[in-house]
């Protein structure tokens, strides 16, 4: 992840993003967080490999877009962050946020029964775009690059979906989710929310919300293909 517009090779093959790509890593602020990290990975490690920051961009193209889901921080364990929110590479134990989504997911939908990984690569391939509101961790420090930068991307990020997409379904799992609301067209889109899947707020309110039904529900009435849930 170099600055300028080598900032995104991993998006090359789906040009649908590249203009917002190439713009946003010209601005300054971009500039001075890509530095910031570049020189973090010389020192520690840094999580997701930067191979795998963009991972939502290249499979998800913009024109596909049905779905935002949204996250906080990248895991901060080894072998766990690839790109996506709430997802983890092949293999890896699945956190307990991410149970909780299989869990709401099997008394939501029919025939779902818990996978035996958390990759979500396939929900990204029809449509839904899991995004993480900060992009990079430092090993074992969750919220380590929280406030260097990566907000104002992923704001831009979201506010663009908004602007040159029509119909998609926004899910706002937990506050600072929800506080993203102000940059959705709701007059266009469709936002719902409830508590974060996190153990510790779960039971607030995510599970028994429905909203994996209520996405297809959706989806179906604008004549779109409903998301196989099912890993």
């Amino acid at each position: 992840m170099k600055s300028g517009k080598q900032a995104s090779p991993v998006c090359e093959s789906e040009p649908s993003w590249q203009t917002f790509l190439d713009a946003e890593m010209s601005k300054p602020y971009f500039l001075t967080l890509n530095e910031h990290i570049e020189k973090r990975r010389g020192e520690t490690k840094v999580f997701p490999l930067a191979e795998d920051v963009l991972t939502a961009f290249s499979l998800c193209p913009l024109q596909n877009v049905k779905v935002v889901i949204l996250g906080q921080d990248p895991y901060h364990g080894a072998n766990q962050a690839h790109g996506l929110c709430f997802s983890v590479q092949q293999g890896q134990k699945i956190p307990p946020s991410l149970r909780n989504i299989f869990k709401e997911l099997a008394q939501d939908i029919e025939g779902f029964t818990e996978p035996a990984n958390g990759d979500l690569t396939a929900w990204a391939k029809q449509g839904v775009f899991l995004l993480n509101t900060v992009l990079t961790v430092e090993e074992g420090l969750a919220n380590s690059h929280k406030s260097l930068g990566w907000e104002t991307f992923t704001d831009a990020s979201i506010k663009h979906i908004s602007d040159t997409q029509q119909g998609v379904v926004f899910l706002l799992w937990g506050k600072p989710s929800q506080q993203k609301a102000s940059l959705i067209d709701t007059s266009k889109h469709h936002v719902l929310e409830s508590s974060h899947p996190s153990p510790l707020s779960a039971y607030r309110g995510f599970l028994g919300c429905k909203h994996f039904s209520e996405t297809n529900k959706l989806l179906v009435s604008a004549n779109q293909t409903p998301i196989t849930w099912s890993l």
